[in-house]
């Protein structure tokens, strides 16, 4: 006979968990940043004529100038050792600044971006992603440069922990200062088409006025001025600090690496980007409302 009462469980039944019946708690906004951002990664790499160009194009005006110019100019050193630091800087802005502030516009152009905001995926975990594609392409880039300026010209690479440190966090800062920068640019272009326009344009103007390609002590002193409002002139700095010798700081603007004001500028742009970005940042285009 029923007697109404649930039977005891039997001795060494192991009990059912608590909420046992409830869904799984999903994984936190870090652990899918990180999977988005392999798949970013592999997006990224199937398109390899975005890849080839991307890193391609740095490394070979590097060795454009460092077989042309190489003896033409009394610069103190060989071409290819006066040119590094630039193309790092520049390529660093490249994959991050251009690539980003170009192919958000594009994913918001074609609805991706609205397709991922209405998924259970934090926004958060978005932004990781794209901080782990950029890194990789930063690195990648980075370690690109040394290895033709090296292998190929035989450049002379820092020699001290010192400067490899100050190489560290110059490209970390510099990254994800133009990193931020090109997401809150982004949103200012209409289409994908005019993205281009919007963040390569710009991109170009700098190299030629943040010494890049031409020193800084030859440039009119309003045109470092207004590169000196950009990260780009403050990252080259950095890394003009990290590779020359101590001496070649006379020809700096200021006559010296300043470097305290290089992590000042580069930070400030951080808070900058970041505030930017909070501001301005949209997952849908102003036509989709």
């Amino acid at each position: 006979m029923s007697t109404g009462t649930t039977p005891a469980t039997a001795p060494g039944t192991p009990a059912e968990p608590s909420g046992a019946g409830s869904a799984r708690r999903l994984p936190g906004p870090l652990r899918i940043g990180l999977s988005r951002g392999w798949v970013e990664i592999r997006a990224f790499s199937r398109e390899w004529e975005s890849l080839i160009f991307t890193f391609s194009l740095p490394a070979l005006i590097l060795v454009l100038f460092s077989s042309i110019f190489d003896g033409m100019f009394d610069m103190g050193m060989p071409a290819v050792d006066y040119y590094l630091p630039g193309m790092i800087a520049m390529g660093l802005m490249s994959v991050s600044f251009q690539q980003l502030g170009t192919g958000i516009a594009g994913e918001r152009e074609h609805g991706g971006l609205r397709r991922l905001r209405g998924t259970p995926m934090p926004p958060s975990a978005y932004f990781i992603g794209k901080t782990v594609l950029v890194a990789f392409l930063s690195l990648g880039q980075t370690l690109l440069l040394l290895g033709v300026a090296a292998l190929g010209f035989g450049a002379e690479l820092p020699a001290d922990a010192g400067s490899w440190a100050t190489l560290a966090w110059v490209l970390l800062l510099g990254t994800v200062s133009c990193a931020l920068l090109g997401i809150a640019v982004s949103s200012l272009a209409r289409s994908s088409q005019a993205a281009s326009g919007v963040v390569v344009v710009p991109f170009l103007v700098l190299q030629f006025t943040s010494g890049v390609f031409v020193p800084v002590v030859v440039l009119p002193d309003w045109v470092v001025t207004a590169a000196g409002l950009f990260p780009l002139l403050w990252m080259a700095q950095g890394m003009r600090a990290g590779f020359f010798p101590d001496e070649m700081a006379a020809l700096e603007a200021g006559g010296s690496w300043d470097l305290p004001q290089v992590a000042l500028a580069l930070g400030t742009w951080c808070v900058v980007g970041l505030v930017l970005t909070l501001v301005t940042f949209r997952w849908k285009t102003r036509k989709d409302g």
